[in-house]
């Protein structure tokens, strides 16, 4: 496949002081009306993350409608799993109309750097507001994965709530700096709420090469099967490339990264990293949302899939 870079959609522009810098994560939802709501979070000065929102046309996702003026999740309260910041990483609407946002909250620690594990929110006003679920994690920490249930993707597929997600419980040293090191994994649940304690690898790390996986992006595909839009942070670097996967049951899946034809540009927010990809087809188009250098540092971008 070949994808065309359309640019940088938006940046952060600190009118408001939840807004300084980031927009990380582009999470879209189409809401109707010829309107794709991108969910995003954004960083205060002093790195604390929270969910809002731009909203896109569905024909042309480089046209900017709208931007959340507040935030639609905050932070959770002190000594919660999401009391130093939310980022979202997976939204659905159920039949019911309700709508799932699954988020990460951050908790900082004193003998490692952070934890992070999944939380829900959910929205029954086409994602205008959210409230969570709960203010404990739906995915909380086990034994087999201490420290890490993240970057969560559920997709409801053939009556079932289907999750791909980043698990872990190990640190490592790059760069004199402690990172995460994390596989992916796959749960199922009836009601996208109740998961298990851990999951079943389905990726694992090439530890000559990586050291984590970002978010993946699953897609059931009309010929059969899954395919996987994921990122993979790098040893070398220590920075995300991205990645693509197939699967014909979701969970054994066969690495075709050479095959996205989505790489970093020479120059530009893009330039040293490409991360977090989510993708959405709108009409006969198929785009593909992600982050560049720095985690979305600078914004979030757009790339159209060529035919």
């Amino acid at each position: 496949m070949q994808w065309r870079k359309l640019g940088l959609v938006w940046s952060p522009d600190r009118r408001h002081s939840w807004q300084y810098s980031h927009a990380g994560l582009p999470t879209p939802l189409d809401i109707g009306n010829g309107v794709l709501r991108v969910f995003i979070y954004c960083q205060t000065e002093d790195a604390i993350g929270r969910i809002s929102y731009v909203d896109v046309a569905r024909d042309d996702p480089t046209r900017v409608l709208a931007s959340a003026a507040a935030p639609v999740l905050d932070i959770g309260c002190a000594g919660a799993f999401d009391d130093h910041g939310v980022v979202p990483v997976s939204v659905l609407r159920l039949p019911s109309g309700l709508i799932y946002l699954y988020y990460v909250g951050f908790e900082l620690c004193v003998q490692v750097r952070y934890r992070l594990f999944t939380g829900l929110a959910i929205s029954s006003d086409n994602g205008a507001s959210f409230h969570k679920h709960s203010r404990a994690p739906v995915l909380e920490r086990s034994d087999q994965e201490l420290f890490f249930r993240c970057g969560s993707h559920v997709i409801y597929h053939q009556g079932r709530f289907r999750l791909w997600y980043v698990g872990g419980d190990a640190w490592t040293e790059l760069h004199g700096k402690a990172v995460p090191v994390y596989d992916l994994r796959y749960l199922e649940s009836e009601d996208g709420i109740n998961w298990g304690p851990v999951g079943q690898v389905v990726m694992a790390l090439d530890p000559q090469r990586e050291h984590g996986f970002g978010r993946p992006y699953v897609l059931p595909m009309a010929s059969g099967g899954y395919e996987m839009f994921y990122s993979a942070r790098r040893l070398d670097s220590g920075a995300y490339r991205l990645g693509y996967a197939t699967s014909a049951d979701g969970l054994r899946w066969t690495r075709r990264d050479d095959q996205l034809g989505l790489t970093c540009s020479p120059s530009g927010w893009d330039s040293q990293a490409q991360c977090f990809p989510a993708v959405i087809d709108s009409g006969a188009q198929r785009y593909l949302f992600y982050n560049g250098n720095q985690f979305g540092v600078d914004g979030f971008g757009v790339a159209l899939q060529q035919a």
